[in-house]
């Protein structure tokens, strides 16, 4: 009996050697691939835990720099996030806020600068959204008009659709295109939440061209006289 289950394991142990010869060498293969891509994730996971840390220290470096008003401090400080860090919403957050700081100061091209480089990030899709309408701004202050447009072009995020339509009305207002602005304003105001208190903002706008997108408010009288009821009465 020993004999024959030493027979059959020997029968076993040969298949297997057949088995790992034909395959051996592709399961060897198939495993360090797996376990390289599975170190590979976790080294990524760890470098972007470590970039975002690296990224928020810098950002507080720009955050001290706005609060002294030490405008070239505020410069490397920026550019130093800029080189190092450029790909993070950390970065993006930093150029928005010296852009602000900039503008403050008087330094109205460092301001469209910093604006112009959020602009163009798509670390986080509002920031960007924001740099874009607040260098739209600046621009149609200073009469460029169709740079102003051509920054308002893009597509916008859904949160951002509507002001960026508003955006361009104003640009368009500002170039005596008032047909145009009315039908960015339309959109504007068709897209805004209903309790928005920038949507008033935007009918005003549309009044002024003779427009009133709000539907008039109907009187207890109006609305008696056009039910079905006082139809028959009237008849009667």
């Amino acid at each position: 009996m020993a004999k024959h289950l030493d027979l059959e394991e020997q029968e076993q142990l040969d298949e297997l050697k057949h088995f790992w010869k034909q395959y051996g060498d592709r399961i060897t293969w198939a495993l360090v691939i797996i376990l390289g891509a599975f170190a590979a994730w976790n080294g990524y996971n760890y470098w972007q835990r470590n970039q975002s840390a690296q990224a928020a220290m810098m950002y507080d470096e720009v955050e001290r720099a706005v609060q002294s008003g030490e405008i070239p401090k505020l410069d490397r400080a920026l550019a130093d996030m800029k080189e190092r860090f450029g790909g993070t919403a950390f970065a993006q957050q930093a150029g928005l806020l010296a852009a602000k700081t900039y503008h403050d100061k008087g330094n109205i091209e460092g301001a469209k600068s910093s604006l112009a480089w959020v602009a163009g990030k798509n670390a986080d899709e509002g920031y960007q959204a924001i740099a874009s309408l607040r260098l739209a701004g600046l621009l149609m202050e200073a009469k460029a008009y169709d740079e102003a447009l051509k920054v308002l072009t893009p597509a916008f995020p859904k949160d951002f659709a509507a002001l960026a339509a508003d955006r361009r009305g104003d640009v368009l207002m500002a170039k005596g295109k008032k047909s145009e602005a009315r039908a960015e304003y339309e959109k504007a105001y068709k897209d805004m939440d209903s309790r928005s208190e920038y949507r008033r903002l935007v009918e005003v706008k549309l009044n002024a061209l003779g427009a009133n997108p709000a539907p008039p408010a109907s009187t207890p009288a109006v609305a008696a006289a056009a039910s079905p009821a006082s139809a028959t009465e009237v008849k009667q």
